[in-house]
């Protein structure tokens, strides 16, 4: 179970963090969050989705991993991540931004100590024998500041997206070498014939307001589609 608190060099000073990836440190996810602000690196590798909350109307960006629930065809054998780029949300781990109060500037670096990441022997160190951050720590620190603020950011495309009904429902039926059937449901995508329609002058507002470049990197990241079916039935041949 999660375990969070407050990263202090009183409390963590002998704290480790292991580098490693596989499904025993968490990893087995079909996809994790993203902001637009690192679109340009995530559709290099994985294809961006989007997910809307019908309670609240909010929407999210998501890299996708898998086709199932705890499915991450991007881990390979040996601890490793087979990317190029690995999405803030998962890079940062066991690390998340806390803060003092729901109307309080500025966060707290929390660790979540139930992690299977954390330990007292192997890994990296976060703080040095005088106290200091280590320079893991303060990469994992520059990581997390750069997620709040792409994730605060992210507010008013997501904005935009709605307001200019940019979103359409994806449903997605793959046949597999084997002859299964894997099927995507629940995820909306950026809906490229109505983006067309667009008048200059909304396209000119999305432009002004820095969207339409993430716009074109999640219509982009549509072309790792293939590479997540060839991963899927590579495993399937190998067992």
């Amino acid at each position: 179970m999660p375990d969070h608190a407050i990263l202090t060099p009183a409390t963590h000073a002998a704290t480790r963090v292991r580098h490693e990836r596989g499904a025993a440190m968490g990893d087995a996810l079909m996809s994790c969050l993203i902001v637009p602000d690192e679109f340009r690196r995530v559709q290099q590798e994985y294809l961006i989705m989007f997910r809307r909350n019908i309670e609240d109307d909010s929407v999210i960006a998501v890299a996708l991993f898998g086709f199932e629930a705890g499915e991450n065809l991007y881990l390979a054998e040996g601890g490793r991540w087979d990317a190029r780029y690995l999405p803030l949300a998962m890079d940062i781990q066991p690390f998340l931004i806390g803060r003092a109060g729901p109307d309080t500037e500025g966060g707290q670096v929390h660790i979540d100590m139930g992690s299977p990441r954390i330990g007292e022997e192997d890994g990296t160190r976060l703080f040095d024998m005088d106290g200091r951050a280590t320079p893991f720590l303060e990469g994992v620190v520059e990581k997390l500041g750069a997620l709040d603020t792409g994730y605060r950011a992210s507010v008013g495309f997501f904005d935009a997206l709605r307001r200019h009904d940019l979103l359409e429902p994806l449903t997605l039926e793959i046949t597999l070498d084997d002859g299964s059937v894997n099927r995507l449901v629940g995820f909306q995508v950026i809906d490229e014939d109505r983006l067309r329609e667009l008048d200059a002058s909304a396209l000119d507002d999305l432009h002004g307001e820095g969207h339409l470049m993430p716009i074109f990197m999640a219509l982009a990241s549509q072309g790792n589609l293939a590479g997540l079916i060839a991963r899927k039935n590579a495993i399937l041949f190998h067992g």
